[in-house]
């Protein structure tokens, strides 16, 4: 039934929203340390490769990213199939409509965005600040507009790839902490930290 499993949902992202304010002092810190790392990378790359220009890496989307990854570990719209696969369906989604509808902007915005849900919802990869990168390929600058289809690969999913890679490293260093839900990245990552530290 759809109705029980959206509720059942419901129940669950309600707990998880529950359950991460109860956090204490060291997991906003490590909060604070993964995402000003993973946002700093991407800034920080953008100002050696494009000084003086506008914004293309640091897209506003991946801000809400840095929330979610970084802030609510264990929220199913957090995890690394999500991250990854919503920004670049929903950048797909969003040049396509930009190229094939790029007026009237009533039209072709909240088209990108609904599109964009709807195949996020379908590949189970729903991602909030994914309707952001569809929405971003269609208001965004000239600059990101030229960018055609490359923008799926870069800035969005070489962006994606910097804040995941930082978060698997940053989510995991603590015992308490554990991300992706699955906990075998967790287990492996710290068994051969463990290894590393026996041999010195």
């Amino acid at each position: 039934m759809p109705i029980q499993k959206i509720k059942k949902q419901y129940r669950k992202t309600k707990y998880i929203l529950y359950r991460e304010t109860l956090v204490d002092f060291r997991e906003q810190l490590w909060s604070f340390i993964g995402s000003f790392i993973g946002i700093g990378c991407i800034a920080y790359f953008h100002s050696e490769h494009f000084p003086g220009s506008d914004g293309i890496y640091l897209i506003g989307s991946f801000g809400a990213s840095s929330v979610l990854i970084y802030g609510i570990i264990q929220s199913p719209f957090s995890q690394p199939r999500n991250l990854i696969g919503g920004h670049v369906i929903s950048a797909i989604i969003g040049v396509t409509i930009q190229i094939l509808l790029p007026d009237p902007i009533w039209l072709s915005a909240p088209l990108a965005v609904s599109l964009s849900i709807i195949a996020m919802q379908i590949t189970k990869t729903l991602h909030p600040p994914g309707g952001a990168t569809a929405l971003i390929a269609i208001i965004g600058t000239e600059k990101i507009k030229t960018l055609g289809y490359w923008y799926v690969l870069s800035p969005v999913l070489a962006g994606c790839f910097i804040l995941l890679f930082v978060a698997l490293i940053v989510n995991n260093v603590t015992e308490k902490r554990s991300y992706p839900t699955n906990n075998r990245f967790h287990r492996n990552y710290h068994n051969f930290r463990k290894r590393i530290i026996q041999k010195h």
